[in-house]
């Protein structure tokens, strides 16, 4: 399951400023603010001001508004209105989100920006969750955690998605900002248990520790949990680790958790047993989220199962909204859960294989239900009970069980239809199936009109309607024009031009696009590049969109974050000519050798016909990276 609730969303605002690569989130708090504020009022500012400058004046003033602006798209509209503004602009920017680390430099950014306090960056495109980009192309976070360390002192908060993360970064941060309080690492590589242990030693007011789907080394089985300190009571209100696989010191794990008093979330691996978890339960009442680990007694010494009272150590939880872990369950424990069922406004059962029968008793409970992840193990039956049950579900994702193409998926059209009449406050879905309808999509986008996210995927490749046989066009037609707020679409299934023709004319706010295995022709991306004004990012696999189609984007390129193309009919002549027009986008030409092995033929730069297997475009003020492997081409 490569999303995960935690994870930064993927539908961020239209960034503008620094050639639209860099973002932020707002300056700093209200109490902060009021107090700047309030010491102008009184005559905080010393001095003889009308010694100042004109610009310098309104410099001061600007500083003191622009503290307010809390949306990132309004903050670089300001700082686009002339030097004056982008000085203060960047003196307030105290958040930072950058969506490409390869869209500007370290470098760069600590010129411009003095104080920031929290950075977002993101490395690897989305495709890299399904193995299609190679593990060692880059977005290495080592030059960024070097840069900041002597420029950003204050430093608290650090937030990296799809990076590659050493075990001598996370030393250095730890090491650099004495200040640090959150470290929030999402689908991250490179790191072992040594790294996360230097984090626990060495960053002694941390706040916040999560490790969300990221692969986590070995390191010779380092206890990093027993690394934070042993006395005392901790600053931790969230510690996230359920990607870890390798087991806990549970001793240490229990003395954490006891003297972390603010704690509020809490996943564990799949190693903890439910004995370990009713003993974390019992010591922190307080929980708002909890993972709950494996959700079994797994060694459990004899009758030691038989003594726990589950039921009453959940109840004791009052103050639950969130609940996820349930990695390979018994079954025979979910009912445990029940008490705080009418609570809960997030239930993840992502990893629980549990079928329509056992999930009934649990989800008629969740009234208040906002958040469901579950698997496709709950047929059609489930998902009308979650449908009776769950009116105010605003976001749903239905993963599959069995990931295999011809896996016979049982969710369908009639448990799509099902949650479209319950749900009709839905705003989100992801909906893995084998068997869909016309019908059943066209119902969805007239039930649930507030959808801001659609994705469907019909598992097996050119899948039709499967009652009437025609193309899927008309559903998918249906959900961008009804959907009036839709930003977030992914199509599968048998799609012609018409489709994406549907996508171009009423597709308007649509700003990330996947799409794999569809379309008939160059023109059915023409109508979507030509037609999606605010697209941003457009990901695409397995269709058969060749130099025509990639062409008639160019108007359009500098405004996108990026463009992934991968197993189409793109040529090398095609992609030249797009870096020719284009100098301010990176076109990368990405030939995999790592992976595919030595029977690729090595790419000829002399021929101009020569079949592209992945294709990378994204804007950067910098051009070429200078750590691109060998298999990466910079054209």
């Amino acid at each position: 399951m490569g999303d995960n609730q935690s994870e930064m969303s993927e539908d961020e605002d239209k960034p503008s400023d620094l050639t639209t690569a860099v973002t932020t989130s707002g300056g700093r708090g209200g109490g902060e603010v009021s107090n700047k504020s309030r010491s102008i009022v009184s005559g905080g500012c010393s001095g003889d001001c009308s010694s100042l400058y004109p610009d310098q004046v309104l410099e001061n003033v600007l500083e003191n508004v622009l503290v307010f602006l809390t949306s990132r798209k309004d903050r670089n509209s300001a700082s686009l209105v002339c030097k004056s503004w982008f000085r203060a602009e960047a003196l307030t920017r105290s958040d930072l989100f950058i969506g490409n680390c390869y869209a500007v430099s370290p470098h760069r950014v600590i010129q411009r920006f003095r104080k920031v306090q929290s950075l977002v960056l993101k490395g690897k495109p989305r495709f890299a969750d399904f193995d299609l980009v190679p593990v060692d192309w880059g977005a290495h976070f080592s030059p960024w955690v070097n840069t900041m360390s002597t420029a950003y002192p204050c430093l608290e908060k650090i937030c990296l998605k799809r990076m590659w993360v050493t075990n001598d970064d996370l030393i250095r941060l730890a090491s650099a900002f004495p200040a640090f309080k959150e470290l929030v690492l999402v689908c991250c590589e490179g790191f072992g248990l040594s790294g996360l242990a230097m984090i626990a030693d060495g960053c002694r007011q941390i706040r916040v520790f999560d490790l969300i789907e990221c692969g986590v080394d070995n390191d010779d089985g380092v206890d990093w949990i027993s690394y934070f300190p042993e006395s005392g009571t901790t600053c931790l209100e969230s510690l996230i680790f359920d990607c870890v696989e390798l087991p806990v010191n549970f001793d240490a794990l229990e003395s954490l958790v006891t003297r972390s008093p603010s704690l509020k979330k809490l996943r564990l691996n799949g190693t903890v047993p439910i004995q370990e978890l009713y003993r974390l339960m019992v010591r922190a009442p307080q929980l708002t989220h909890l993972g709950t680990g494996a959700f079994n007694p797994m060694d459990a010494a004899p009758g030691e199962e038989q003594e726990l009272d589950l039921s009453s150590a959940f109840d004791s939880l009052k103050y639950l909204t969130c609940l996820s872990g349930f990695r390979d369950m018994v079954a025979g424990y979910l009912p445990s859960i029940q008490p705080v069922c009418a609570n809960l406004t997030s239930l993840n059962f992502s990893y629980a294989d549990i079928n329509a029968e056992q999930l009934k008793p649990i989800i008629s409970r969740c009234k208040k239900l906002q958040t469901f992840w579950v698997l496709d193990s709950v047929h059609d039956e489930g998902l009308q009970a979650v449908a009776a049950a769950c009116k105010d579900l605003r976001e749903l994702r239905v993963f599959p069980a069995d990931v295999r193409e011809e896996s016979d998926s049982p969710v369908s059209d009639v448990g799509l239809l099902a949650i479209s009449e319950g749900c009709r406050k839905l705003r989100s879905i992801l909906y893995f199936c084998n068997k869909m309808t016309n019908a059943a999509v066209v119902a969805m986008s007239k039930n649930c009109p507030e959808l801001v996210v659609f994705r469907l995927c019909i598992m097996g490749r050119h899948a039709p309607d499967h009652l009437t046989g025609e193309p899927m066009d008309e559903g998918f037609g249906a959900i961008v024009m009804n959907c009036k707020k839709l930003r977030r679409l992914a199509v599968s299934g048998l799609l012609t031009d018409k489709a994406f023709n549907y996508m171009g004319r009423y597709g308007k706010l649509v700003r990330t696009l996947s799409v794999a295995f569809a379309g008939d022709s160059d023109m059915g991306l023409t109508y979507v590049l030509q037609g999606c004004p605010e697209l941003q990012k457009l990901e695409i696999r397995d269709s058969p969109f060749g130099d025509t189609a990639l062409l008639s984007g160019l108007h359009h390129y500098h405004n996108m974050r990026f463009l992934w193309m991968s197993s189409c009919k793109l040529t090398l002549g095609g992609c030249k000519e797009v870096a020719r027009r284009l100098p301010q986008v990176v076109v990368e030409v990405i030939s995999d050798h790592s992976r595919t092995g030595p029977n690729l033929p090595p790419l000829d730069e002399k021929d101009l016909n020569q079949e592209i297997e992945k294709l990378y475009m994204y804007r950067s003020l910098e051009g070429r990276r200078n750590d691109a492997p060998e298999f990466v081409k910079i054209l």
